[in-house]
């Protein structure tokens, strides 16, 4: 094949420059998702204006960065229909994505629109094999050939090709990479980087794999795909390849563990990514949970602290918490992996119902540990569970509450390691757990963005708020938010009866680098490593560790820890119940205390996750305050 140089717009990177290889986001379609995407900076934004496609462009492009370029993609449209639009639009490429002859494009080559030409892109798709003499035709009436997933639809598949099959291309023209590219490609493209077949690879084409619904891209996946893409050296807050946040995660299991743990690690994005999970998923939290949660702007509460306080209220869920959405991702995670058997932990037992509630939905076997404190504390949810019907044993051992449920669900797993899965609660565990949590539970931070845009006319709050205990309510709370610098990440843990009175949870403050329950994290403990005994009048806050990137939140100094004593989060749930009709669960009422100890600015907006509803703590309300 001959080359056109004279139409050439970049040159042919050499090996050492391919980790600058360029990125097209493609299949944009929301306005404020568009501007969310471009504050990332790519080099390319694809809009596409084929009608038969869930991802068809047919609003107005808002303002973006400049050196960012506009992509109108084509399936066998007129001509002067793609004019029409590159004018409108003012594009500044064009993809033809069907059966558009070498005539067609010199067409468009030809024309100089907006006083400048427009760069050509066409799509050539790929399944076992191609016929790379169909190219020579267009090497010079095109500036870049795209080789995507050949499918049913022209594109947006989510399916890759074997790459390899590019080792016998025989151009020198540069070209784009596409198909089924996600985050867990990252290692298979830096292979490819330095293979033969990647010698004139011009750049990256991402869609379906980022989103969380046809045209709606998660900016926050986005980002960290760009930037392990590019080696860029900012501080990630998301887990790494190794299962590390920093220097906390990691897997530290018995043998006996290691099969089912790798085999979930080695699936469980595959598994996420899949086009029938996600609809199965999103559906039941649409027509089961309850979703989209409420954002609710609390007037009153607002005005006593003089600043703009909004409820996530994830206590309106079907089971009363959070925990709902955790155990509908697991529970189908499970299925697709061919477990028959649930087991479980609680402490305050939301979890454990809802584990419970996704088992008699599945019809699967479940088995719910908790500490027999606990299940003294917790009555109405030990009650909810039986009638579900899951087995609940309690844990006899050691303080008796959270940390000795998990301590018996490990030894369960231990011993039925092939047909059980181990639904964790919260982002604690050996990886893949913390991170699988996080991104399940992820859905709230989701939400929060679009719902504050309607209400504030901005995604960004000024601080998001939630208590902590292992963590899984705040990392959904978080996760959209954690490279977001000027959005305050505040968490909020147990000091019980104060944090020098040996009777306290404050992890962030007593903690030390140590191993629980599979990973490495923060943990309270003696000099010697004997794991110290919590305390919390929240069961759910009643944990002597965190969850290993709140570790790293912490020891980065990304989020602020505050610590709130049983007598504060008492008297914050019975102000919330007074001034807003919401009974809170004690575990969130530590959240709300933050008000007495931290000042806020008026404009500022502070979102607070309401992780819960405090049905399963009337008891403890009663008692507390004599009512």
């Amino acid at each position: 094949m001959k080359r056109d140089t004279k139409h050439t717009p970049q040159q042919v990177l050499s090996p050492l420059e391919k980790s600058k290889l360029k990125i097209k986001v493609c299949g944009m379609k929301y306005q404020d998702n568009i501007e969310s995407v471009a504050a990332l900076q790519p080099d390319y934004l694809g809009f596409i204006f084929y009608k038969e496609t869930p991802r068809h462009f047919d609003t107005k492009i808002p303002e973006i960065p400049e050196g960012i370029k506009k992509v109108g993609v084509f399936v066998n449209e007129d001509v002067s229909t793609v004019i029409e639009k590159i004018n409108e639009f003012k594009l500044d490429a064009v993809q033809l994505h069907g059966e558009e002859a070498p005539y067609y494009c010199s067409i468009l080559r030809s024309t100089n629109l907006l006083s400048k030409p427009i760069e050509i892109i066409k799509v050539f798709s790929i399944k076992d094999e191609f016929n790379f003499e169909v190219l020579e035709a267009f090497e010079n009436v095109c500036d870049y050939f795209l080789f995507d997933t050949k499918g049913k639809l022209p594109g947006g598949n989510g399916y890759r090709f074997d790459w390899s099959v590019l080792n016998d291309y025989p151009s020198t023209k540069p070209f784009f990479l596409s198909g089924g590219i996600g985050i867990d490609q990252i290692d298979d493209i830096k292979n490819f980087i330095v293979s033969k077949a990647s010698k004139y690879c011009y750049a990256i084409d991402v869609n379906s794999k980022f989103e969380t619904e046809p045209g709606l891209k998660n900016k926050s996946i986005l980002r960290e795909f760009i930037n392990k893409l590019h080696n860029k050296k900012t501080m990630n807050y998301n887990v790494d390849d190794k299962g590390y946040y920093g220097e906390f995660g990691g897997a530290f299991i018995p043998e006996m563990l290691h099969p089912n743990v790798e085999e979930l690690r080695q699936n469980y994005l595959k598994v996420m990514a899949e086009p029938d999970f996600q609809k199965e998923f999103d559906k039941l939290l649409k027509d089961y949970v309850g979703r989209p949660s409420p954002l609710y702007y609390a007037k009153r509460l607002s005005k006593k602290y003089n600043t703009k306080i909004y409820l996530k209220r994830e206590d309106l869920n079907h089971t009363g918490a959070h925990k709902i959405n955790n155990t509908i991702g697991q529970i189908l995670m499970a299925q697709r992996l061919g477990k028959t058997r649930i087991i479980a932990e609680t402490g305050a037992g939301q979890h454990g119902v809802a584990t419970a509630t996704v088992c008699a939905l599945m019809g699967m076997e479940c088995i719910v540990y908790m500490g027999e404190i606990d299940i003294a504390r917790q009555a109405p949810n030990v009650a909810r569970m039986k009638m579900l019907g899951a087995k609940v044993v309690p844990a006899l051992s050691g303080s008796r509450t959270l940390k000795d449920a998990t301590n018996e669900a490990i030894r369960d797993w231990i011993n039925n390691p092939v047909d059980t899965h181990y639904i964790i609660g919260s982002a604690i565990g050996p990886h893949p757990y913390p991170d699988m949590v996080t991104r399940f539970q992820a859905v709230i931070s989701e939400e929060i963005k679009w719902q504050l845009k309607e209400q504030e006319g901005r995604e960004n709050p000024d601080y998001v708020v939630a208590c902590i205990g292992g963590g899984s309510n705040a990392a959904g709370t978080y996760y959209h938010y954690l490279h977001e610098p000027d959005v305050g990440i505040i968490a909020v843990e147990a000091a019980g009866l104060g944090i020098d009175s040996g009777e306290s949870a404050a992890t962030s403050v007593l903690g030390k680098a140590g191993i629980i329950h599979g990973c490495k994290t923060l943990l309270m403990q003696t000099k010697d490593g004997q794991i110290t005994e919590p305390y919390s009048i929240s069961a759910g806050l009643d944990y002597p560790g965190v969850g290993p990137m709140h570790a790293h939140l912490s020891k980065t100094g990304r989020a602020e820890f505050l610590s709130i004593t049983d007598s504060d989060a008492m008297e914050a749930g019975l102000e919330l119940s007074k001034l807003e009709g919401i009974i809170p669960a004690i575990e969130t009422s530590h959240a709300f205390a933050i008000f007495k100890h931290k000042t806020f600015k008026p404009d500022d907006v502070v979102v607070m996750s309401l992780s819960g509803r405090g049905d399963k703590d009337l008891q403890n309300y009663i008692d507390y305050f004599k009512i």
